[in-house]
This record gives C-alpha cells, structure tokens and sequence, in this order.
C-alpha cells in the first residue's frame, strides 16, 4: 500500500492537465483501479485480515481522493488566472450604446387616466387582486345565480373537500375597492381605482388578466348630469378632442340604478379612428348610479348620500387611441413589439404638457 499511495500521490502531483488527472483518477480508485481491486479482496481474508487491511485501505482512497480534488482546484485556478491575464478590458473604452428602455402602452394609458381624473379631484384607490366572495359579488348586490358568479367565467381558489366556508376569487372587477374605500373613507368620497382583474376568457380583444378603473363619486346631490359632465371631459382629454359626443344606452348592472351603456360618436374611415366625427358610434364604457344596497355594503346611509359609478378598459382604450389591433400582444412580451408602441420612460403625462408628448 505504501507503494501504491507514493506511485499515485506523485503521479497527481505532476498532473498537468485535467485529462492526465481523470486517466489517474480511474487507474488509481476508478472501477477497476488498483486500490479498487485490492478493497475487493478484502471478501477473501480472515476477519482478522480484513480489520488490519480495511481501514488502511479506505484511509488510502480517501488519500487519493483528497490529492486529486486538490490537484483539480489548483489546475481550474491555473487555466482561470491565465484566461484573466490574456483577456482583459480596457475600462477607459467608450461603452457600447443601449437603447433605453420604453414604457408599456398600458403603464401609459395608466398614468394618462390618474392624471386626468386627478385634474378632477378624484384620488386613487387601490385593493387586493384576491377577493373575498363577499367584497366581489355579495356587496356588489350581484346575486348568487348571476352567470359571473359560473366558475366558466371566474377563476376561484381551491378550497379543500368538506370545506363550506365561502370561496375567494381573482377578482373580476376593481368594483371590491369601492366598497373598501367607502368603509375606509365613509362619504362623501370621489376615487378611482385602477388595477388588474381577471376573467375566464381568451380571444383577439379578451385575455384572463387585463386592466381596469372604475370610478366612484358619493355625495348629497349627485346625479347623472354630472356623471355625463365627467365622463365627457375625460373623453375629450383622453383622445385629445375638443367636442365628443356621448350617447347613453339604457342597460342592466346590478350595481348601478339606472345604468347606461356608453357610446362615443367617432369615425372609423380609412382604418383610423376619429373621435368626435362622423358616423359611427363605439361602445367604450359601462355606468350608472349606484344602487341604493352597495351604498349601504359600503357603511354608508343611501338615504342621505347617492352617487355615481363607471367603468373602462384600460386595456380596450389603449387599442383605441394607439390603434393597437390585437389585445393579446400587450403580454407577448416581444421586443419589436414594445419598440414600436412603447413611450420613452420619462415622458411621464400630465394635463400640462400634454398626455403624449
């Protein structure tokens, strides 16, 4: 044994590279290495043999062992220091030029919204995306056969089996934020509350995650002129128009008493859309005035304080107005994409300079 550990042990001491230093690895303690060879006779000793060779043995191979780790460390220091002293980088070079980063289309939009509604006196209110069934639907007075409350249209978390407890949900509108900040805040209040939500849906203009903001303004003598009033400015403000008409359809939200669909006169000549002209008539917003049982979800007494509401995709109107085709590119996450529509990162909008300089 004293020969085998002084043959190897030198052996791996002038090891120069680390093939040499596999090829000793394997004659030295690989399957049929020598001192592998020599452990397997160790079945064919007396017990008394065997105690004496044994830990004589094994104390070699983890000789071995150790020398050739040790061998194999210095050797990968050896190739790295070389490899640092023949590649270098001259710091005082000009560096290569980055493009600089772009906003996402609906960051922008985003911002665009909150600075217009802030020129109105709205504040921003923010909830969590996971919902309780209560905030989502039950304060929204939307009933339990509603076909929004279908798991084919929301996405539930999973609950264990035997577990009755109500369910959470991804939040299917940033309407829970109202009910939230009307129990914060009590009246009156004026917020909007933007934010992602979630559907079970997938096509050219839905996706299961998309972004939201409704609006909310509670007090002692609104009414639907001034809902008008405030989506018509935030119209003419957003698409950069001086006259907008709006037309409001009669329609059905649990939400909201009465409650109106929102059309926008435009033109859609030449594959361009023209706000404030033309023909045509597009469906941008849905709205109302809040019912009476969110009113009083919300901690607040729909005797003395009535309100308005709406909501619109951020999404939908950053199609609109940057004349974006398809809603699922906006999370393809492709570059050529985000060139072409994305805005520099510090033309951050406000009504001042203008919402897309």
């Amino acid at each position: 044994m004293t020969d085998l550990r002084t043959k190897y042990l030198s052996l791996i001491a002038e090891a120069q590279d680390a093939a040499v230093l596999e090829d000793l690895r394997v004659q030295a303690v690989g399957k049929k290495g020598e001192i592998s060879l020599q452990m397997r006779e160790l079945g064919k000793m007396t017990p008394e043999q065997r105690q004496e060779a044994g830990p004589m043995l094994n104390a070699l191979k983890n000789e071995i062992n150790s020398a050739l780790a040790a061998k194999k460390e210095a050797l990968e220091d050896a190739v790295l220091n070389e490899r640092l002293r023949t590649e270098w980088l001259d710091v005082t070079l000009p560096s290569r030029g980055r493009p600089a980063g772009t906003l996402h289309p609906i960051s922008q939009v985003w911002e665009e919204v909150t600075a217009i509604f802030a020129d109105m006196g709205f504040s921003v209110a923010e909830g969590p995306q996971i919902e309780s069934d209560w905030y989502n639907f039950d304060a929204l007075n939307i009933p339990g056969h509603h076909p929004a409350r279908a798991e084919m249209d929301t996405f539930y978390t999973h609950r264990a089996e035997g577990d009755d407890r109500p369910p959470h949900v991804l939040r299917t509108h940033t309407s829970p934020v109202q009910i939230r900040s009307m129990e914060a805040n009590g009246a009156p209040i004026r917020v909007i509350c933007p934010g992602r939500v979630y559907r079970a849906d997938y096509d050219q203009t839905h996706t299961p995650m998309f972004h939201q903001v409704e609006g909310l303004a509670l007090d002692k003598n609104i009414s639907m002129a001034n809902l008008k009033w405030v989506l018509e400015e935030f119209v003419k403000a957003f698409f950069e128009v001086d006259d907008v008409e709006l037309r409001f359809r009669a329609s059905h939200f649990p939400f909201t008493e009465p409650s109106a669909e929102v059309d926008i006169r435009c033109s859609w000549e030449g594959g361009t859309l023209k706000v404030g002209e033309g023909d045509d008539w597009l469906e941008i917003l849905g709205s109302g005035m809040v019912h009476p049982k969110v009113i009083a979800a919300g901690g607040i007494d729909p005797d003395v304080y009535q309100g308005f509401a709406f909501g619109v995709g951020i999404d939908r109107i950053a199609m609109l107005k940057y004349g974006i085709p398809d809603l699922r590119a906006f999370f393809d996450s492709d570059l050529r994409w985000l060139r072409h529509y994305g805005f520099a990162s510090l033309d951050q909008p406000n009504l001042a300079g203008g919402l897309t300089r």
